[in-house]
């Protein structure tokens, strides 16, 4: 976030650019109220059975359904699925647990609907913190799991966070937003950092996203090698020198089928080195993100 501005504030002006951006077109993007926790669902020209659950990224403080209504879009038309875009509440005006309650709501809110197909969850950065708690805490209720360069570590404890530090995004920075989201006596909770879980091996089918040049490999690589039993199950995906701009949900793009994202994902040929931009930025069209 920019100095001198206001959480606030700076939420409003990334909302308002975002919405500006062009978008695919898909069937229907429908507002709905889930047990209290707003969501927007994405429906795409015939779609196939299944819902994908997407949680946003954005520190845990900025970002939200408007925001990635342009990722949602191209990630429900990729796909060919129902895509449930959920607005859980933020820090600092409401910390943790609130966001995990609100993620918690959804899969009761699905089960009351009529919509065919099982579930994934889809997170990135903050918001696969999110996905992969909510995973955790909802066991067999999710196909598939989904997490784009994950934000796991209170701590910055792992030693790719050296490169973000060149690049703007270093162990500070992260510091500022888990400190936004929870306090630090909180910060070995399994519901904050899900690397303290001792569940994490009864995921199910799980993919990891990684970029070479972002503080995340590490920690990201952590989450699927440390429920990992059958290397069917689970796959790490790393963007070899990433672009500056790698967009949150194209990594699974490619994927047929949200309750198989467990498959292999060719590695792509290496681009242009590009130092990945430090903030974790996510992307929406032309548009930059915070984490």
């Amino acid at each position: 976030m920019p100095r001198g501005s206001t959480s606030a504030a700076y939420r409003e002006k990334v909302r308002l650019f975002n919405l500006a951006q062009p978008r695919e077109d898909v069937a229907e993007a429908r507002d709905v109220d889930a047990d209290g926790v707003p969501c927007r669902l994405f429906t795409p020209d015939d779609p196939e059975d299944g819902v994908i659950v997407h949680v946003h990224g954005g520190g845990f403080v900025f970002n939200d359904i408007d925001v990635h209504d342009g990722v949602c879009r191209r990630l429900a038309n990729r796909s060919r699925r129902r895509v449930l875009s959920v607005g859980y509440r933020k820090p600092p005006e409401r910390r943790f647990p609130a966001a995990i309650e609100d993620i918690d709501t959804v899969p009761g809110w699905l089960e009351q609907q009529a919509l065919p197909g099982e579930w994934a969850i889809h997170g990135d950065s903050a918001g696969a913190n999110l996905a992969l708690v909510g995973a955790l805490r909802n066991p067999g209720r999710f196909r598939a799991v989904v997490l784009i360069y994950p934000f796991l570590d209170p701590t910055a404890g792992f030693d790719s966070y050296e490169v973000g530090e060149a690049s703007g995004f270093g162990p500070q920075e992260a510091s500022w937003y888990w400190e936004q989201y929870a306090d630090r006596a909180d910060w070995d909770d399994p519901d904050v950092a899900p690397l303290h879980s001792d569940q994490l091996e009864h995921l199910p089918p799980t993919f990891v996203a990684t970029a070479e040049f972002d503080p995340a490999p590490r920690r990201g690589g952590r989450a699927g090698a440390a429920h990992r039993r059958d290397r069917r199950r689970d796959r790490r995906h790393q963007v070899p020198r990433a672009k500056p701009r790698l967009l949150a949900a194209r990594p699974v793009h490619r994927l047929r089928a949200a309750p198989e994202a467990g498959r292999r994902v060719h590695r792509p040929a290496p681009v242009d080195r590009g130092q990945f931009l430090g903030r974790q930025r996510v992307m929406a069209g032309e548009h930059e993100l915070d984490p």
